[in-house]
C-alpha cells in the first residue's frame, strides 16, 4: 500500500521545505507540494508537524553477553523500542571473544538479529590479532557489507586490544576502506585504579567513576588519534564523555585529521552525582563506561556538538536489570556496565537541543541520522527524506509533551536513566520501509521485518586520505 504524508514540513540536514511525501514499496517516490494520493493509499495529515528522516543510532548492544550475564534487551524488543522513539535503524556490535573467529561471531549475531523489527547493521570488534583476523576482515568487508571495526582500549584481561592489535587492525582498515572505531579508555590505568580503590575499601558504585577518571579517556583518545595519524587512516571515537577526549578530537581536526566523535544523550544530560546516591540499586543502575562525568563536562560536550567537533549522537544502549546489576553488590568492578536509551535519544536531543536553541532543526537531523549515515556510507539511502531514499521517516509533533518513565517505556529493562523527565517534542508516527509501525502511542510491528543493511567500503574520507598518503609516501635517498 502506498503512503502519502500531507501538509507537513520536511526537515533534512541541509534544507527545510513545505512538502508532501509519497512512499511506496519501501522507498520515497516523491517529495513536493500538493502530491496526489494513488488509489488505495494511506494518507497521514502532518499539518503542524515535521517530517524527518528516521533516527540512526550508530551504537547499540542488543542481547550482548557481557560480564557474566546477557543484556536484557534482545533485537526484537530493542528495535521495537527504537521505533517507538523515532529510531528506524541501529548499528549494533559483533564482539568476538579473544581467539574466536570473527566470522563465527558475526554469524551468531546475524542469527540473533533476525528477529529485528527495524533495519540494522553491524560494526565488528577486533579483540585479538593474527593472520586469520586479517583475512576475515576482508571477507566481512567485501562479502558482508561491514565497513567499520571496533577496538576496545579498556577491559583488560577480557576484550582489550593491545597497541600491536591497534596498529595491525588500523592498517588493515585503511587497506579495506573500513572505518576503525575505538572505545577510548586506558585499560591498564583502569585496572590499576580498580585494585587501588578495593584496597581502600571502596566497593560501592561510587568506585566506578573514581576508577575511570576523565584523564584515562583523554590519554586513550590521544593515543588512538596519534596511531591513526601515523598510519594514515580516518578514525571514529565512540561515546566521547569528557573535555579531555573532546580536546584531543578538536586538536586533531584543526590539524587536518579526519577524526569523528560520537556523544551519548546520557553523557550530555547526566552528571556523576548519580553514583553518590544512598540507594545502591539507583547508583548501580547508572554504571556504564565511560561513566557520567562532573557537570562541567556536559557543557563542553554540548559545545562540541554545536561546533561540529562531535558529529553523531548515540545511546550505547546496553540494558541490565536490577538483579543483574546486583552481581557487583560487593565489588563495583563486577557491576555489568550499561544503560538504556534507544527509545529516548531523539526526544532528549530535541528537548535539550532544539527547544533550548542549542541546535537548529536541521542540525538535529544531522546529529541524529544524516551524519551517521554519511560516515558509515549509507547516505542518502538513510538519513534523508528525498526521492529514492528508504521510506524510514519520523513525523514529529513539536507541541506534544511526554514524561519518560520505566513504567511506560518499551525498553526491556526495569530502570530509565531519564526517569521523570518531561520532554516537549515527540514522534507521532514512525514509518519503517514505508509502513506505519508506530502511531499515536501504539506499535504495529512484525518480528523479523527488519533488514540487514550492507554498508559499502571506501566512504568518501578514504579517497581523500589515500591521496594524502600517496602524496606523503616516504622516499629513499639515492647516494653514490
Amino acid at each position: 500500500m502506498a503512503l502519502l504524508i500531507k501538509n507537513g514540513t520536511v526537515i533534512n540536514a541541509d534544507q527545510t521545505l513545505k512538502a508532501d511525501v509519497l512512499c511506496d514499496e519501501g522507498k520515497i517516490l516523491a517529495v513536493g507540494p500538493d502530491l496526489e494520493a494513488p488509489a488505495g493509499a494511506e494518507v497521514i495529515d502532518a499539518a503542524g508537524q515535521y517530517v524527518m528522516p528516521g533516527g540512526v543510532d550508530p551504537h547499540t548492544h542488543m542481547q550482548l553477553p557481557f560480564m557474566g550475564t546477557v543484556a536484557s534487551e534482545d533485537f526484537f524488543t530493542g528495535t521495537r523500542a527504537g521505533l517507538a522513539g523515532g529510531t528506524t535503524m541501529i548499528i549494533d556490535f559483533v564482539i568476538p571473544s579473544p581467539q574466536q573467529s570473527l566470522l563465527e561471531a558475526y554469524g551468531t549475531w546475524r542469527e540473533w538479529a533476525s528477529r529485528s523489527v527495524s533495519d540494522y547493521s553491524f560494526h565488528v570488534a577486533v579483540t585479538w590479532w593474527d593472520e586469520s583476523v586479517r583475512d576475515e576482515m576482508k571477507i566481512l568487508v567485501e562479502q558482508e557489507g561491514v565497513n567499520s571495526f571496533k577496538h576496545f582500549m579498556a577491559y583488560k584481561n577480557a576484550i582489550m586490544a593491545e597497541d600491536e592489535t591497534l596498529v595491525n587492525s588500523f592498517t588493515r582498515c585503511m587497506e579495506l576502506g573500513a572505518m576503525p572505531t575505538v572505545h577510548a579508555e586506558n585499560g591498564e590505568l583502569v585496572y590499576h585504579l580498580q585494585k587501588k580503590l578495593a584496597e581502600q575499601g571502596i566497593t560501592g558504585p561510587e568506585g566506578h567513576p573514581l576508577s575511570r577518571p576523565s584523564e584515562v579517556e583523554g590519554e586513550a583518545a590521544n593515543r588512538a588519534i596519534r596511531f591513526a595519524q601515523t598510519l594514515g587512516v580516518p578514525l571514529y571515537l565512540v561515546h566521547v564523555s569528557c573535555k579531555e577526549a573532546l580536546g584531543e578530537i578538536s586538536r586533531a581536526r584543526q590539524e587536518g585529521q579526519r577524526v569523528y566523535g560520537e556523544v551519548l544523550a546520557g553523557h550530555l544530560e547526566l552528571d556523576d552525582g548519580v553514583y553518590r546516591s544512598d540507594d545502591w540499586d539507583f547508583a548501580a543502575a547508572h554504571v556504564m563506561s565511560p561513566p557520567f562525568r562532573p557537570k562541567e563536562h556536559q557543557s563542553a560536550l554540548w559545545k562540541g556538538l554545536q561546533g561540529g567537533t562531535l558529529q553523531t549522537t548515540a545511546t550505547d544502549h546496553c540494558c541490565f536489570c536490577t538483579d543483574q546489576k546486583a552481581m557487583g553488590k560487593d565489588d563495583f568492578s563486577m557491576i555489568p556496565n550499561g544503560t538504556a536509551g534507544v527509545e529516548d535519544r531523539m526526544m532528549i536531543m530535541w528537548d535539550s537541543g532544539v527547544n533550548t536553541g542549542r541546535l537548529t532543526m536541521n542540525e538535529f537531523v544531522a546529529v541524529t541520522s544524516a551524519n551517521a549515515a554519511q560516515i558509515f556510507n549509507i547516505y542518502p539511502q538513510k538519513g534523508r527524506v528525498a526521492e529514492g531514499s528508504d521510506a524510514d521517516i519520523v513525523i514529529w509533533d513539536p507541541a506534544q509533551s511526554k514524561t519518560i518513565s520505566a513504567k511506560t517505556h518499551h525498553q526491556n529493562v526495569d530502570f530509565n536513566i531519564f526517569e521523570g523527565r518531561t520532554v516537549t517534542g515527540v514522534p507521532s508516527h514512525t514509518i519503517s520501509q514505508g509502513k506505519v509501525v508506530y502511531a499515536n502511542g501504539e506499535l504495529f510491528v512484525e518480528e523479523g521485518a527488519g533488514r540487514y543493511i550492507k554498508r559499502p567500503a571506501f566512504a568518501s574520507p578514504f579517497a581523500a586520505q589515500k591521496r594524502f598518503n600517496e602524496a606523503h609516501t616516504p622516499t629513499a635517498v639515492e647516494r653514490d
